[in-house]
C-alpha cells in the first residue's frame, strides 16, 4: 500500500516542534506514574484529536493521578469533580443566584466552567446528575435556565471509574459511553515496575507531586496539533479499512450491540494523531489497529453467553481484526 497514491501534494508536514512537545509530556508522566507507557500513548493521542477519555481500574492503580498528571502538562484551566450519590446536576454545571444588591439573576458557574475536568469515580453519581455532562461532551456548551454558554474548543474531560465495586455505583448510560473517545484499562504493575513505584516513592514523601510541575503544552499548542494531525494523510484504503472494521462489529454474532459511526471517526481521527505523534504524516495499518482498541472496547455490548463465559470486548475485537484484510 502506498499511503500517497491517492494525494497530490508538495510541501511535506513539520512535525519536529509537535513531537518535541509532546516527548516531553510523555517523558514528564512516565517520571511519576510508572508502567503505563501505552495508555499515556493514548492519553495525548485522544487530547490531540479532542476526544474525551474513561481511565477505567480497580482502586489504588493511579487512575487519578494519570489524569492530574496529565493536567498538570498543559497550561489550561482545571477542575476536579468527586461524584457522589448526592451529586446534583447544577453542582456541576452551575446555577443562576437572585443577587438582592442587583434585583437580578447571577449566573454561578460550576467546575465545568474550564478546559480540563477530571470526573472522578463518575459511575458513583445517579443518571441524572451523570448527564448534566451530555450536552457538554458533544457540543462544548451548555445551557442554564435557557441560555446556551460555550466552552472552548480544547475542553476535555477525563473520568474514572471502579469496574468491581457495584454497590452505589450507577452504570453509564450508553449514550453517554458513546461520547467518551476512548476507554483505557489500567491494571496492576507486574513486580518489576512496583519496585520502581517503591524506589520512587521512597526517594519522596511528597503527596501532592503534580505541585511542582511546569506546563509543557498551552491552547494555541494543542489548535496547532490538531491542525497539522488534521492533514496526516490516509489512503481510500485505510478509510475502507476503518469503515469494515467497524461495520464487522454490527455483524458479530457475538455482540448484542455493535460500534456507530461516532465510531469510525474516532478511529480516523486518533490515528492521524497517533501517526503525527510517532513522527509520521501519514497513517498505517498498525496506527488504526493500534487505536481501534480504546476506540471500541467501550462501545460494545456482547450477548449474555458471552458476558457469562468470561469473554473480553479486546477479545472479541481481535477477533475481528484477525478476520479483515490488513491493506497493504
Amino acid at each position: 500500500m502506498n499511503p500517497e497514491s491517492d494525494y497530490d501534494f508538495k510541501i511535506r508536514l513539520n512535525l519536529t516542534e509537535y513531537k518535541e512537545k509532546t516527548d516531553k509530556v510523555k517523558k514528564l508522566i512516565s517520571e511519576h506514574l510508572i508502567g503505563n507507557r501505552d495508555n499515556i500513548d493514548m492519553v495525548i493521542t485522544s487530547l490531540i484529536a479532542g476526544g474525551h477519555i474513561l481511565l477505567e481500574g480497580v482502586p489504588g492503580i493511579a487512575k487519578t493521578l494519570m489524569a492530574k498528571l496529565t493536567a498538570a502538562t498543559l497550561s489550561l484551566g482545571f477542575a476536579r469533580i468527586q461524584f457522589t450519590p448526592d451529586l446534583m446536576p447544577s453542582d456541576i454545571t452551575g446555577t443562576s443566584v437572585f443577587n438582592p444588591k442587583t434585583l437580578d439573576f447571577e449566573l454561578r458557574k460550576g467546575p465545568v466552567f474550564t478546559n480540563v475536568v477530571l470526573a472522578d469515580e463518575i459511575n458513583r453519581a445517579p443518571a441524572k446528575t451523570q448527564s448534566a455532562l451530555f450536552e457538554v461532551m458533544e457540543e462544548k456548551q451548555v445551557t442554564i435556565d435557557g441560555v446556551s454558554h460555550k466552552f472552548s474548543d480544547t475542553f476535555l474531560v477525563i473520568a474514572t471509574q471502579n469496574p468491581i465495586e457495584q454497590e452505589g455505583t450507577y452504570r453509564l448510560p450508553e449514550a453517554q459511553i458513546d461520547r467518551f473517545g476512548f476507554k483505557l484499562s489500567l491494571d496492576y504493575p507486574d513486580l518489576e515496575q512496583e519496585v520502581m513505584i517503591l524506589e520512587l516513592k521512597n526517594k519522596s514523601f511528597k503527596d501532592n507531586i503534580t505541585d511542582n510541575i511546569q506546563p509543557i503544552i498551552n491552547e494555541d499548542d494543542i489548535k496547532q496539533m490538531r491542525s497539522i494531525a488534521s492533514q496526516t494523510i490516509v489512503s481510500n484504503e485505510l478509510l475502507k479499512y476503518i469503515a469494515s472494521l467497524v461495520s464487522s462489529t454490527r455483524k458479530n454474532k457475538n455482540i448484542y450491540l455493535g460500534a456507530s459511526p461516532r465510531a469510525s471517526i474516532t478511529i480516523l481521527n486518533t490515528s492521524k494523531a497517533y501517526a503525527a505523534l510517532n513522527g509520521r504524516d501519514f497513517v498505517t495499518p498498525d496506527d488504526v489497529v493500534k487505536v481501534a482498541y480504546p476506540a471500541l472496547r467501550h462501545r460494545l455490548i456482547l450477548t449474555p453467553e458471552k458476558e457469562m463465559e468470561g469473554i473480553s470486548n479486546d477479545e472479541i475485537i481481535s477477533e475481528i481484526i484477525s478476520q479483515i484484510e490488513v491493506p497493504r
